[in-house]
């Protein structure tokens, strides 16, 4: 196949990959479209170091690379907004006011989960069964804060799960809390959960 058709496929796909990325940031796919990106990607360094000698066809492919890699940018900056459930292009009371972008349930209630938390190492649940997304993101937060501080030996998740239910159930009883704030806090070399209720 000559460059010049490599180019129209290689425009194509990256018109295609755009719409598939909406797509997804709209909650209409549930997955990111890594197949597109990896088939865009793989043109992209198939030609990056040929020698190509036609002017032409050599500044389409340096256009196309640049606008392969201006998207990408930014692709990856929402989908890292989106996983630590913040609102591109917000900061702030705005950010926190914003509703959430897309309507994917899954995605969504990632968004709640994390938007309700204040800081970067404190999550809120008002049901452990129910925001599993919030338990889950605590959990991994939880994972990276002890291998950080050097702790070892094997942590499971249904483990862990238990014990912020068996907790978020006796504080919201207790105190007749609406939910519960878990916070991470690391002392001498420990990391160890501090729970807060929520009126």
């Amino acid at each position: 196949m000559a460059l010049n058709d490599d180019l129209d496929v290689l425009e194509k796909s990256i018109r295609q990959l755009q719409i598939e990325w909406e797509r997804f940031f709209s909650g209409l796919e549930r997955k990111p479209p890594v197949d597109t990106r990896t088939r865009v990607e793989g043109m992209i360094r198939k030609y990056s170091n040929a020698d190509i000698r036609n002017n032409t066809e050599r500044f389409r492919f340096q256009n196309l690379a640049t606008r392969y890699q201006t998207f990408a940018e930014l692709w990856a900056k929402r989908l890292r907004a989106l996983e630590e459930g913040r609102v591109v292009g917000l900061h702030g009371k705005a950010a926190a006011m914003a509703p959430p972008p897309h309507t994917n349930p899954a995605i969504a209630e990632r968004l709640a989960a994390v938007a309700a938390s204040k800081g970067t190492n404190e999550v809120r649940v008002k049901d452990a069964a129910a925001d599993s997304e919030a338990v889950r993101s605590l959990f991994d937060r939880f994972l990276a804060a002890r291998k950080q501080a050097g702790e070892s030996g094997a942590v499971k998740f249904e483990s862990f799960q238990k014990i912020i239910a068996q907790q978020s159930a006796r504080i919201l009883n207790e105190k007749g809390a609406s939910a519960v704030d878990f916070r991470l806090e690391t002392k001498d070399g420990k990391v160890s959960l501090k729970a807060k209720p929520v009126r």
